[in-house]
């Protein structure tokens, strides 16, 4: 053990190190005074299958489940960075690409664990973390609904957290993918405008709460964020849906949208995103750190990355001409020029 990282109801969340592979993990230990409840141990264990089950990079990784000497551990991968609640606390609200680009990594996340069978039931900034190299990361899933499972949810209980949950589960109703998707949608709308679309003005205020989101009250994002272009404001109102069936029907259709949207490749998201955390000062540098930032990352337009990709290309066509000179026919060449709109002298061996 190294030291404390947090605490919730259920445990502590510390960080350890692995002593034969000199490896930092996480170890999440169920609070000895709850680990005579067979419920919430199996409730614990349950959540360590739920996320080992899903490997994908934006999700956590899940390494083991350990009982020892009547204590119980999650060992999990440890993400050397902040949470969005963090990274909101200290940037304000987000430009609308970045907040897009979130975004969309947490819907390739909530794609992979879906697709598994899971619903993950408690999305929300501070189960979001942010990696220092770029990475998003869905974490905890300590709620997590497994389709194979009986939730150990009794019928009409409320598990979740407002504002981020879905008005179905606020009704103790079971919870589907698409609760997720509406938590994204509340994520989004908070990236983009400072602030929940919906919030609770005081103590015991659930009813009005529930009922806002049902009749979808909140200001319009362009209204709050005049920067945001209108499919992002569309897409965000369609999560923010307060029945489920008028929401998207998948997490692999928004991914879909952003990724037309923002033609943007993994690698190239992750860089854009470190670089405006570490501009922001949401990180700070450490002896031996090495920080890159990508210049202009931003501002890159669609139409300059295509001018990049036919420059790739152009190049592997040249290469190839060179290499096999004799194999690469003429009519070959005067295609790739007329679709790169090349000079001949540049395409020719």
């Amino acid at each position: 053990m190294e030291r404390e990282l947090g605490s919730g109801g259920m445990g502590l969340v510390l960080l350890g190190r692995h002593g034969p592979l000199d490896r930092l993990a996480v170890l999440k230990r169920l609070r000895p005074e709850l680990a005579a409840n067979e419920e919430l141990v199996e409730r614990f264990a349950r959540e360590a299958r739920a996320a080992a089950a899903v490997h994908h990079q934006n999700v956590v990784a899940v390494y083991d489940w350990i009982a020892w000497r009547g204590e119980h551990y999650i060992a999990q991968e440890y993400v050397d960075g902040v949470d969005l609640r963090a990274a909101l606390a200290e940037a304000g609200r987000l430009p609308w690409r970045i907040a897009a680009l979130v975004a969309l990594e947490l819907a390739r996340g909530l794609e992979a664990i879906h697709t598994r069978g899971t619903v993950h039931r408690d999305l929300k900034p501070a189960n979001v973390l942010l990696g220092r190299a770029g990475e998003v990361k869905i974490a905890d899933f300590g709620i997590a609904l497994e389709a194979t499972g009986d939730g150990l949810t009794r019928p009409g209980t409320t598990l979740g957290t407002p504002p981020y949950t879905a008005p179905e589960q606020l009704l103790g109703e079971r919870a589907d993918a698409r609760s997720d998707l509406f938590a994204l949608g509340v994520i989004l709308y908070e990236m983009l405008a400072g602030a929940p679309p919906h919030r609770e003005t005081a103590e015991g205020e659930g009813q009005a709460l529930l009922a806002r989101m049902q009749r979808e009250r909140y200001t319009a994002v362009r209204k709050v964020a005049g920067d945001a272009p209108r499919w992002l404001a569309r897409l965000a109102r369609a999560l923010l849906r307060g029945k489920p069936r008028a929401r998207p029907a998948s997490a692999q259709r928004v991914r879909e949208t952003l990724e037309r949207s923002l033609r943007v490749f993994p690698a190239e998201a992750r860089l854009e995103l470190a670089s405006w955390l570490w501009e922001q000062g949401v990180f700070q540098p450490r002896e031996g750190d090495t920080v890159v930032l990508a210049a202009g990352g931003g501002a890159r337009s669609p139409r300059w990355r295509l001018l990049a990709l036919a420059a790739v290309l152009a190049l592997a066509l040249v290469a190839a001409a060179t290499v096999y000179r004799e194999e690469v026919s003429r009519a070959f060449l005067e295609r790739a020029q007329a679709v790169l709109g090349l000079q001949a002298s540049v395409l020719a061996p």
